[in-house]
């Protein structure tokens, strides 16, 4: 039997702190909160810091500047997908949702058959990782091609969750044609002529997108995937989906549409980056305006994976959340929403998912994080 004992630790539980606590690790799983004793285990003293449940993120795309960090530039896949479990693990992250986008050959690493070899990659990856890898599969409902590969990419049990997007200029993160223009030229390399192209194929693939949405969400459902929206934009689009059974409102474009979202029980996402900046790059609602109104139940961290567990001190500082209440935003939170039952809490019987936090001056940094009950970081700070 392994066994850890963490002592002197402010462990945060979902509806308090305890103050100079411990937690007793054995065999990956978390054995009990302030134990009598270490049981002769190993003893980690956290002199103080915060303990939290490892951070769950349903929404990253990390993985894809990984894999190709300058546009047409890519790397071995094994080896972009050491390099993000690294960093997920220094972040404090033990179950990160890799998002990975199929978007036809609108570029490189989100042609259909590179996400597809990616999500193969993160499938196969299983117990090597330092964190346990999930495969979130976004799913652009303009192109027809795509469908098909996803179903076998789930058939497969390759895949964790699904979500629907639509970034066809005009509508939810590109409000105007330009806008998607101006995105595709500066995020992706391309110039002007490639650009229109793009949009013009996306508008063209309009057609039938509704019918390819339904198929996907209950193929999806009936593997038992989680299955969420991307991009909200409207009360009339929350109704849609939720009568299709979609359970995530991810980035819901303003504050009406997440309040419709929560109303109808789905729960919503938004990011850590948007905290943290004080708004969206989009020019979107804020995620802090979502979290005072009570709006939204989850971050992730969106394309940065240091920012999750600093959005949650930003958050404290900013609402009048408690730091249970915070934290639940990325740790049990998110674990509920893609039906996680043994992780996001610390709790005696669950996975032993846990991050140590020190804070330095304003500035929140994960020392410590187990994986399963493995010690998977470690740093120490003065």
């Amino acid at each position: 039997m392994t066994a850890t004992y963490i002592t002197r630790a402010r462990v945060v539980l979902p509806n308090a702190t305890l103050e100079n606590s411990a937690v007793l690790i054995e065999d990956g799983v978390i054995a009990a909160i302030e134990p009598a004793g270490s049981h002769r285990a190993q003893v980690v003293d956290l002199q103080d810091q915060w303990l939290m449940p490892g951070l769950v993120d349903l929404h990253c795309d990390a993985i894809e500047k990984e894999a190709e960090p300058r546009a047409n530039v890519l790397f071995p896949l094994d080896f972009a997908l050491a390099q993000v479990d690294r960093r997920n693990a220094m972040s404090g992250i033990t179950t990160p949702y890799h998002a990975l986008s199929f978007s036809n050959k609108e570029w490189g690493v989100r042609n259909n058959e590179t996400a597809a070899e990616l999500a193969r990659a993160i499938h196969a990856f299983g117990k090597q990782g330092l964190v346990d890898n999930r495969v979130h599969l976004r799913y652009e409902i303009t192109d027809p091609k795509a469908l098909p590969l996803i179903e076998t990419l789930i058939d497969a049990g390759a895949v964790d969750m699904v979500s629907v997007m639509d970034h066809s200029p005009g509508q939810g993160q590109f409000k105007s044609r330009e806008s998607y223009l101006q995105y595709m030229m500066g995020n992706h390399g391309m110039d002007r002529v490639q650009a229109e192209d793009a949009a013009q194929i996306k508008m063209k693939g309009a057609q039938g997108a509704i019918e390819r949405v339904e198929r996907l969400i209950a193929h999806a459902q009936r593997a038992g995937v989680t299955t969420a929206s991307h991009d909200d934009d409207s009360v009339q689009r929350i109704a849609t989906i939720r009568n299709l059974g979609v359970a995530i409102s991810e980035f819901p474009i303003n504050l009406d549409t997440a309040k419709a979202a929560a109303s109808c029980g789905l729960a919503t996402i938004l990011g850590a980056p948007n905290v943290l900046r004080g708004g969206s790059q989009s020019g979107s609602m804020r995620a802090i305006d979502g979290i005072r109104a009570g709006v939204t139940h989850c971050l992730c961290s969106d394309y940065q994976p240091s920012t999750l567990i600093a959005a949650v001190f930003t958050v404290l500082e900013q609402s009048d959340l408690t730091l249970p209440q915070a934290a639940a935003l990325v740790t049990c939170n998110p674990a509920q929403a893609a039906g996680l039952a043994d992780r996001g809490r610390i709790q005696a019987g669950l996975r032993a998912d846990l991050t140590a936090v020190s804070r330095q001056g304003r500035l929140p940094q994960p020392s410590h994080v187990w994986s399963a009950g493995r010690l998977v970081c470690a740093t120490r700070y003065r």
